[in-house]
């Protein structure tokens, strides 16, 4: 355990469950007061109770990242509670479809746009506002994925079209804003330990047997390690990190 982000403040989006929850845990381990925010209640206050349980500072706040006035409620609470918004991690996300592009539904295509994109430049846009009025400025993880900018798959197009858009966006914000004190980056995860990276049917030990076979590592990326990747990114230890997009994906896109 260290001390990298005692007395900051952390808000994590989509931390209900996997890598956020993991993500939002790893930063109240190393001494961040963390707010929490997602769709659901319950999964939110489950994290906060892991983090309180562990002697941390939480806070859950019910948002939809594709509303403005959500994702503006979210960094006004993280300001109220604890005083300032130091690192925020943008992982809200979603896979809907899985079909080839003609049979995705107009549904299937406006949800992953709305959530994985316009839900990304909204939290931006209020993290920054925020965070350039501070002395101190900010760090901003976006969560993109390898799905986008360094493969695609079959059924995956809409989700890798909205992952890309989340990598551009990254690099064009951290331009745009890293005068302003604000550093950008993103991790993009591959295959990794939750339900996203089972495919229909499959048990873990499913998964395990097929990425012996399909990644060089032989194994999924534990959320650990993405946390880990997303900590240093925020952290002061990569203070000359801007518009990065660092790949957690056990080899796969070597």
């Amino acid at each position: 355990m260290t001390s990298r982000f005692t007395d900051r403040t952390a808000l994590v989006t989509g931390a209900g469950s996997g890598i956020g929850r993991a993500v939002a845990l790893a930063f109240a381990a190393e001494g961040a007061n963390v707010v929490v925010a997602g769709r659901r209640r319950e999964p939110l206050d489950e994290t906060v109770a892991l983090i309180e349980e562990a002697g941390g500072k939480a806070l859950a706040v019910t948002a939809d990242v594709a509303r403005a006035a959500d994702v503006q409620a979210v960094v006004d609470a993280a300001v109220e509670r604890f005083g300032s918004l130091d690192v925020a991690v943008n992982n809200a996300g979603v896979f809907r479809g899985g079909q080839p592009v003609a049979d995705l539904t107009d549904d299937d295509w406006r949800t992953q746009l709305d959530i994985n994109v316009t839900g990304v430049f909204l939290a931006l846009r209020a993290e920054v506002r925020r965070m350039r009025t501070q002395p101190a400025g900010g760090a901003i993880v976006n969560i993109a994925s390898t799905f986008g900018m360094h493969k695609r798959q079959p059924g995956a197009t809409a989700y890798a079209a909205t992952k890309a858009a989340v990598s551009v966006l990254t690099r064009g914000a951290a331009l745009d804003h890293i005068g302003d004190g604000v550093r950008i980056n993103a991790v993009s995860p591959g295959a990794t330990d939750t339900s996203m990276s089972l495919q229909p049917g499959e048990t873990e030990a499913g998964r395990a047997e097929r990425m012996r076979n399909e990644v060089p590592l032989g194994r999924v990326a534990a959320v650990e390690e993405v946390a880990a990747a997303v900590l240093y990114l925020a952290s002061d230890d990569a203070a000359s990190v801007v518009g990065t997009e660092l790949v957690v994906d056990s080899g796969q896109t070597a």
